[in-house]
């Protein structure tokens, strides 16, 4: 039989070099050897490629653009902690403060498995020169522990050294006027958020608040002008905004190796009490322990209740719900990746189909935000009752890129970028174009399913330099280093508007079930 010449097949002696197209057909004849053998030869061949020409066209490496200032670390910054809870602590630690009991726990767990790594990990976490010279939390058992971790200034164990308490204050507004603090951290319930960022502007105090911004519209657009006014260096706690495949996404982005994107989705799936917000009640707390009324504070008032106290994240009474708490995540990681503002409408849909136990919030909720200007839509789902995996995915005319702790780019099949290199086998839409997977592999020593969440996420560390660190103590770094040196935090006041006004949208449409609109002109929603 005759056969066309091809490129492909060159003589060697006597002998024609076998085609890729007959070793795969050769393969195909073996049922399951060979298709084991054709993914192992087109894998080699794939990675082949990778290496050479497709990767030097991508001009993408495995490094990311050095992100920290560069400042002089000789002024000590004297700090306030106003809510010293669960994620007060972990802001603690991030600050390099833990409570000694617990680096006795890890030194204990490290002698039991030393893959076990957190406590070399904390060891390591550079020194940012701050000291807590206050701190208020209305829970006394909370208040106690946070005392605790911030006198550990050396890192000892319970056998150790400890420095000098800082003060407890009993209100917040007596911390605030205290002119031994220079700024502060809030880590409180979501509707105390805009209303002591605020106050702590007027009083002169840098602030790094945790996310959501704001709990309500109006109070939102006061935080943005008591800041500015008062020129207050401000951080949003998006804490990913330091992760390295965020980073990397961004530059995949501006690379323009995406294509013209139209479609992003986000999400959000758990399947843990906890993760649904339905956390332990302690069993030592009571009315004798916590200050209820300072509590309510702005909120609807309630009797006194443990159950909304620990798990006040379940009624809108005090917080931001999905569209604030989670879908805030997605979003910043969106807005950072690429950039995209406050959009045009929004419409949510959802409702308590699972966790029966007197929430308001909902517990399954879907939202979609239309950006008209930029030909795009983002999709944010979320479940707090299936564990289903489901990440992030940007969808653009080329490619599509899938980003959480790391990050995959795939060719689209029907993409005019990479249309020849497809026909002509080089590229696989099967397999990714490029990856990028920050650091080095690690045992991680997490048993919370909900922190396996985060992790998963890039939300509780990330690398640099191989290590893994801490991504709050970076993100807390940025803020400190603006204020020693000035300069523009990565999750500044605007960028915080952009977040705020977004959720709200979110929550405005699920709660009058109707599509809300941003007036761009009046900067105002309707």
């Amino acid at each position: 039989m005759e056969t066309k010449n091809n490129p492909e097949e060159k003589p060697l002696g006597n002998k024609k070099k076998l085609s890729r197209r007959e070793v795969i057909r050769g393969l195909a004849t073996v049922p399951v050897l060979g298709a084991f053998l054709y993914g192992w030869y087109r894998k080699q061949k794939f990675d082949k490629i990778l290496k050479g020409e497709i990767r030097h066209e991508l001009n993408l490496g495995t490094d990311i653009p050095v992100l920290n200032r560069s400042v002089p670390m000789d002024k000590k910054i004297r700090l306030g902690i106003i809510g010293t809870g669960g994620r007060g602590r972990s802001l603690l630690k991030a600050l390099g403060f833990l409570r000694p009991e617990l680096i006795d726990d890890w030194t204990e767990g490290n002698k039991k498995d030393k893959t076990d790594t957190r406590l070399a990990e904390f060891m390591e976490q550079p020194d940012l020169n701050v000291i807590v010279n206050g701190l208020c939390d209305i829970y006394d058992l909370n208040a106690d522990k946070g005392l605790r971790a911030s006198a550990n200034n050396n890192r000892n164990g319970s056998e150790g050294t400890m420095g000098q308490k800082p003060k407890r204050y009993r209100t917040y507004k007596e911390l605030l006027a205290s002119d031994d603090i220079d700024a502060v951290i809030i880590a409180t319930p979501d509707h105390w958020h805009g209303t002591i960022t605020i106050e702590a502007a007027r009083a002169g105090k840098h602030v790094y608040c945790e996310k959501p911004m704001t709990w309500t519209v109006a109070e939102t657009y006061e935080v943005v002008k008591e800041v500015k006014e008062n020129n207050i260096v401000f951080q949003l706690g998006h804490q990913n905004r330091q992760t390295e495949s965020y980073i990397k996404a961004k530059e995949v982005f501006e690379k323009g190796l995406l294509g013209a994107v139209n479609l992003v989705e986000v999400t959000t799936n758990r399947n843990d009490p906890e993760g649904a917000w339905v956390y332990k009640i302690d069993e030592e707390a009571g009315k004798y322990n916590i200050d209820w009324d300072q509590f309510i504070g702005p909120a609807p008032y309630h009797e006194f209740s443990l159950e909304r106290f620990f798990r006040w994240r379940c009624w809108w009474d005090y917080s931001t719900g999905l569209s604030g708490d989670l879908f805030t995540h997605e979003y910043d990681a969106m807005n950072q990746i690429l950039g995209l503002g406050i959009p045009h409408s929004a419409v949510s849909s959802g409702g308590i189909y699972f966790y029966k136990d007197g929430r308001t919030v909902p517990d399954v909720l879907q939202q979609v935000f239309e950006y008209p200007d930029r030909n795009l839509t983002l999709i944010y789902s979320a479940s707090l009752a299936s564990n289903k995996m489901r990440g992030k995915v940007i969808m653009g005319h080329d490619a599509y890129l899938e980003v959480d702790n790391d990050l995959k780019l795939f060719a689209d099949q029907g993409s005019t970028k990479y249309r020849e290199k497809i026909e002509k086998g080089i590229i696989d839409p099967s397999m990714p174009i490029y990856s990028f997977t920050p650091g080095a592999k690690h045992v991680d020593a997490i048993t919370s399913p909900t922190e396996q969440y985060f992790a998963g996420r890039g939300l509780l560390y990330t690398y640099r330099g191989g290590k893994r660190i801490d991504t709050s103590h970076l993100h807390i770094k940025d803020w400190l280093d603006c204020i020693r040196a000035g300069g523009i935090p990565m999750c500044n006041i605007d960028v915080g508007f952009e977040e705020a006004m977004t959720s709200h949208m979110g929550t405005i449409a699920y709660l009058e079930n109707r599509k809300v609109y941003w007036d761009q002109e009046k900067k105002e929603i309707v």
